[in-house]
C-alpha cells in the first residue's frame, strides 16, 4: 500500500469520525443559549442561568410562584400539619381508620351514648316525654311535679 493510499484512508476515517461527532452533538445553531459555537460555553451559560434562577428558598412563602421549599422544609411542614390535625391524640387513635375501628368495637358504648343523648331534654324542639320522664326533668331543673294541680291547691287554700 502506498503512502498516498494510507493518507487517503486516514483522511476518510477522520472525515467519517467528524461527521459522526457533528451528527451526535446536533446543530449548534439550534441552541437557545447566546453562545452557539461551543457546547462547553453553552453548558456554562445554562449553569449560570440556573444558579440565578429562583429555586429552593426555605424562607419563601407557601404561595410563592418563583421558589420552592427544600425537601426537609416540606417534610417539616407536612409533619406539623399532621401533628396539628392529630392534636395529641394517642397513637392508637390518630388515624381515621383507627377511630372507625374503635367506634365499631365499641358499638354498645355508642348505643348507650346515643340513648343517653336521646333522653336529654331538648330546649329547641318539641319532645314526647312520658309522665315519668316529665317528672324527672322537672325535678332535675327544680320546678317540681308537672302534674301538680295548682287549681286544687288554690281552692284548698281558700277554705
Amino acid at each position: 500500500m502506498s503512502l498516498q493510499t494510507q493518507i487517503q484512508a486516514l483522511i476518510s476515517a477522520v472525515a467519517t469520525d467528524i461527521v459522526a461527532l457533528t451528527t451526535t452533538r446536533g446543530n449548534m445553531s439550534n441552541l437557545t443559549t447566546t453562545n452557539k459555537t461551543s457546547l462547553v460555553a453553552a453548558l456554562n451559560e445554562l449553569k449560570a442561568a440556573m444558579a440565578n434562577a429562583a429555586g429552593i428558598d426555605d424562607n419563601a412563602g407557601s404561595s410563592s410562584t418563583t421558589a420552592t421549599w427544600s425537601a426537609s422544609k416540606i417534610t417539616s411542614a407536612i409533619t406539623a400539619a399532621i401533628n396539628a390535625l392529630v392534636a395529641g391524640a394517642p397513637t392508637a387513635l390518630d388515624t381515621l381508620n383507627e377511630l372507625a375501628e374503635a367506634l365499631q368495637n365499641e358499638q354498645s358504648s355508642v348505643s348507650a351514648i346515643t340513648t343517653a343523648l336521646a333522653n336529654k331534654v331538648d330546649f329547641a324542639n318539641t319532645q314526647s316525654l312520658t309522665t315519668a320522664q316529665q317528672a324527672k326533668a322537672c325535678a332535675n331543673i327544680g320546678i317540681g311535679d308537672p302534674e301538680f294541680d295548682f287549681a286544687a291547691a288554690y281552692n284548698s287554700a281558700k277554705t
